[in-house]
């Protein structure tokens, strides 16, 4: 009968059958890529749709058990595609969704040197110039190119964003991770940070724009309140962003840990939403700093797509709130989209092959060079540098033989080396003197036994002491050599800010050093450099006049011995100019005393390392920070902003304008002629001094710049400026709107904010309404701010 039953089948069996061929009828699950996101936001689950805005977890060796927020412990046991990357987000296999891979580094690719346990294998990334140095060349060409040889490492290694570049503005010299931004200035700032991301995103990787925004301290920098004024916000911590996500794009920006005027930034939907979407015309990812906010129902509503680096806790509150309809399936669905939209351009989607072993000796040599491009002479008296060819040498100071490349926490870089100076010195065919080089060795050597292993990343270096100096030992280098250089150190990273004393002023044993070594080689009549190996602002105004010339080398990645002597050489002729002032003294910054911030009387005991107290800060310096402080209030610097020596000189044209009134725009041009006997190259800045308005201006204010080709001596070129409205408006917060003041405008032409060569004059007839707003994380009581003194016009 063949399962026939009176000619019939059993109903049962037909049942069975309709229901196995309902089945195998039924649409596989729709894969991203080949299907329209809405179906396979359809597809998803609410689960899936949490895991997709939640990341995976951090697990970072060497951090003891307690320390970090649990995430899910199955994340855990997957494997990292990249071992030491920061963080990963989950995969939705089903529907063809990986996992993304994404990356610290600053100043170079964080990676694990190490992976599975083999030894035999050590993987190295290129340590780069740090931001302070890249911004100290006015260059967006040159640092376009590191930028492609950054994202072309980026790619290598099969991670899909790079956490970088960090955008906050330098308003103290104190700041811990001032070495990884860029300037006190937003023009320089928007504009390098463009440059960048570019240049990495060039590659097909991404870039993550940070910290958004107002994040110029550690100090209890994840219970922090900076109460800041809405025009200070719009037009010294906000503008540079703005620059760089108009000119550049970037794939995703980092909020940051602090709250501003009372809300988080990452629960912000003013800052996430109305401002950088609405306003700006954002079109990427926003993701929070590692562990940052308090709320992650509020950082989804706020525009915060992506929580990193995602905990158990996260993943319950947003299922929980899912369920309850506090999150609503339209709010998930627009952060899960933008999560989609991010992976679908990403290298691990399109399935793009990575071989672990990026281009190192060519990324060493755009190291090397834009180092070298990069670094600023702040002073050279009667002509010390460049040094003759075969000159003998006597190197003082730790770091002279032990180079600080970068800085510390998460913009360290696991590298295959580091050029020391006496390396580079030696190489390029200077003679070094040996004996004092084997005294440092050995002293080094046996002063990094003493230091024990270092526990987390947020670890300080430990200082090593210099090394004491005899009569005898100076008499005889003195007598040896030609020219002393003499190298002072500092170190700084992530999770502390620096100090006045022994930081930002010279050390009691650095002191002697240098007044020894001045004194035995002057008495000589011989010269003594000093090479500036820092990551950010110290003093020099006590002790420079000890010093012939003045090398600020910064911290300038694995290849600096080499950039160093390719200065002082005078193979390359320095080019660099300050992105940051350096003020006479400490006590010359504007609430120098409150900086970084103080604990609330109210606060609770720190719950744990990583938290910190309920903290605030207040900007009462306002717009004016940096030069713009420093030129307006009549202040001193010991070099001021802009300002950058060079081995020849430099003639400026007049500076002449496309119109007397500026409407829509006009043009600025002027020529610049090498006059002396070196080739080389200039940065010419264009400030311009806005008329007495209902709102007090400064001094003058960077508008543009740009940085000339190599010149012969005797050769000139042309350079054009565009000056627009919109550049020269300033925030009216009681309009919410940028307005630019009717009157007279003087365009100046200068080598720095102070050192102004030509001048030209244009009229704005009318005030001008550049663009309205609306009233955007305003404080929650007028901040008293600073005011100008009123004769500085």
């Amino acid at each position: 009968m063949h399962g026939r039953l009176g000619g019939k089948f059993p109903l049962v069996v037909l049942l069975a059958l309709l229901g196995s061929r309902a089945t195998s009828a039924q649409a596989p699950a729709p894969q991203l890529g080949k299907a329209p996101l809405k179906e396979i936001l359809a597809a998803l689950t609410t689960e899936e749709k949490v895991k997709l805005v939640v990341g995976m977890g951090f697990y970072p060796a060497g951090f003891p058990e307690g320390i970090l927020p649990p995430s899910d412990p199955a994340d855990r046991k997957v494997p990292e595609k990249v071992p030491g990357a920061a963080g990963r987000t989950h995969a939705i296999a089903r529907l063809g969704i990986p996992s993304l891979t994404l990356s610290d580094g600053p100043a170079g690719v964080r990676i694990a040197p190490i992976r599975g346990g083999d030894s035999t294998r050590t993987y190295y990334a290129t340590a780069f110039p740090v931001a302070t140095l890249l911004a100290s060349s006015w260059d967006t060409e040159l640092v376009h190119k590191v930028g492609v040889a950054f994202g072309g490492e980026v790619r290598a290694f099969g991670i899909d964003v790079l956490l970088a570049p960090g955008m906050n503005i330098h308003r103290n010299p104190l700041g811990g991770r001032n070495f990884e931004y860029y300037s006190e200035d937003p023009v320089v700032t928007g504009n390098i940070a463009a440059a960048f991301v570019n240049g990495v995103e060039s590659n097909g990787v991404g870039t993550s724009i940070k910290h958004f925004a107002v994040n110029n301290q550690e100090f209890n920098r994840m219970k922090m309140n900076s109460q800041v004024s809405e025009r200070a916000l719009r037009e010294i911590y906000l503008k540079g962003f703005q620059i760089a996500v108009r000119k550049a794009q970037p794939w995703t920006v980092m909020s940051s840990y602090n709250r501003v005027n009372g809300t988080y930034t990452s629960q912000s939907p003013e800052l996430l939403t109305t401002l950088l979407r609405q306003e700006w015309g954002f079109k990427g990812l926003v993701m929070t700093d590692w562990y940052g906010g308090q709320n992650p129902v509020a950082q989804l509503q706020a525009g915060n797509d992506l929580l990193m680096p995602g905990t158990t806790a996260q993943t319950q509150a947003l299922l929980a709130a899912a369920k309850s309809g506090q999150l609503t399936p339209a709010q998930l669905d627009a952060n899960v989209t933008r999560v989609l939209e991010l992976v679908l351009k990403s290298p691990t989607f399109l399935g793009d092959s990575y071989t672990s072993r990026p281009a190192l000796p060519a990324d060493a040599a755009v190291a090397r060079q834009a180092a070298a491009e990069s670094m600023v002479l702040l002073r050279n008296e009667a002509q010390a540098l460049p040094l003759a060819a075969g000159q003998k040498l006597a190197l003082f100071g730790n770091t002279s033989y032990n180079l600080i490349a970068g800085g510390t926490g998460s913009g360290d870089v696991n590298r295959a080396y580091t050029i020391s100076i006496e390396q580079g010195l030696s190489k390029a065919g200077f003679s070094v003197n040996s004996p004092i080089t084997q005294a440092y060795t050995q002293y080094l050597r046996t002063e990094k036994a003493k230091i024990p292993p270092k526990k987390t990343f947020f670890e300080p270096v430990p200082v090593i002491a210099e090394m004491g100096l005899d009569a005898a030992t100076l008499q005889q280098q003195s007598q040896a050599a030609d020219v002393a250089i003499v190298t002072l150190g500092r170190s700084a990273g992530e999770g502390g800010d620096r100090q006045v004393t022994d930081d930002f002023t010279l050390r009691a044993d650095e002191k002697a050093m240098l007044q020894q070594i001045a004194t035995a080689f002057h008495a000589l009549g011989k010269k003594v450099v000093v090479i500036l190996n820092v990551g950010g602002v110290v003093e020099t105004a006590s002790w420079r006049s000890q010093a012939d010339a003045i090398l600020l080398a910064w911290q300038p990645g694995q290849e600096g011995g080499h950039a160093v002597a390719d200065v002082l050489s005078g193979q390359t002729n320095p080019s660099g100019k300050l992105a940051t002032t350096f003020p006479m003294a400490y006590t010359d910054i504007p609430y120098s005393q409150d900086f970084p911030g103080k604990v609330r009387a109210d606060a609770a005991p720190a719950a744990s390392a990583l938290g910190g107290q309920e903290s605030e800060n207040t900007y009462a310096e306002g717009i004016y920070v940096g030069y713009r402080y420093f030129n307006t209030f009549h202040k001193q610097v010991a070099y001021a902003f802009g300002h950058g020596l060079s081995y020849t000189t430099f003639a400026y044209g007049p500076l002449k304008l496309s119109a007397p009134t500026l409407n829509d725009k006009l043009t600025a041009t002027l020529t610049v002629t090498n006059t002396g006997k070196t080739a080389g190259r200039e940065v010419v800045q264009l400030y311009v001094s806005a008329p007495k308005g209902k709102l007090a201006k400064p001094e003058s204010e960077l508008k543009a710049f740009v940085k000339t080709s190599l010149l012969a001596p005797g050769k000139s070129q042309t350079l054009s400026f565009t000056l627009t409205a919109a550049d020269l408006a300033s925030y009216d917060t009681a309009a919410s709107a940028w307005v630019t003041d009717a009157g007279p405008y003087t365009v100046q032409a200068a080598a720095s904010s102070v050192d102004v060569k030509q001048r030209a004059a244009f009229q704005v007839a009318r005030p001008i309404v550049v663009a309205k707003s609306r009233h955007l994380l305003a404080p929650k009581a007028p901040v008293a701010e600073m005011a100008a003194p009123t004769a500085s016009k």
